[in-house]
């Protein structure tokens, strides 16, 4: 599984409620999620991101409320994976549940910039900046969660099976 994107830069702590803020939970339409991600921390960003593109965070993406709103709307808007450095733990679970591919690499805050491109091939762990020449290591994602990844999340994952 391999990903190719323009990077959306944010910082440390980007808690659910800047993913996608609590006025808009009374939907789960993930097309009116997706209108509103990351609206708090970036008010264009929901109109300027392309499909395939990645957002690269630093430390503790997905913090605060364990809602699956989140990766919902993230995904929804078109992201085709986020890196960062650390997530919170339930971010992290709801993410591979809701079918979107996240990547834990140490490096990510320094590693790119908004707008270069990068590459992200999910069986190594390698994510190259083809921007600046540079790769760096990721966590790999491993070939059971892949599968949760390319079905489209765990529900869709388990009705394969029934």
């Amino acid at each position: 599984m391999k990903f190719k994107g323009k990077v959306w830069k944010f910082g440390k702590n980007i808690d659910t409620d800047l993913i996608i803020p609590a006025r808009y939970l009374n939907t789960s339409d993930p097309r009116e999620l997706a209108r509103h991600c990351m609206e708090d921390a970036d008010p264009d960003f929901a109109s300027k991101v392309q499909p395939g593109d990645i957002i690269v965070a630093d430390t503790n993406f997905g913090c605060g409320s364990s809602r699956e709103h989140a990766p919902i709307a993230i995904k929804a808007a078109g992201v085709a994976c986020v890196i960062a450095p650390s997530f919170a733990r339930i971010f992290y679970r709801n993410a591979f549940n809701m079918g979107l591919p996240i990547f834990e690499c140490r490096e990510a805050a320094s590693a790119f910039d908004e707008g270069d491109v990068v590459e992200v091939d999910a069986d190594s762990g390698t994510i190259t900046n083809t921007t600046k020449g540079t790769a760096v290591q990721a966590q790999p994602i491993p070939e059971f969660m892949q599968e949760l990844i390319a079905d489209g999340g765990l529900i869709p994952h388990v009705m394969k099976s029934v």
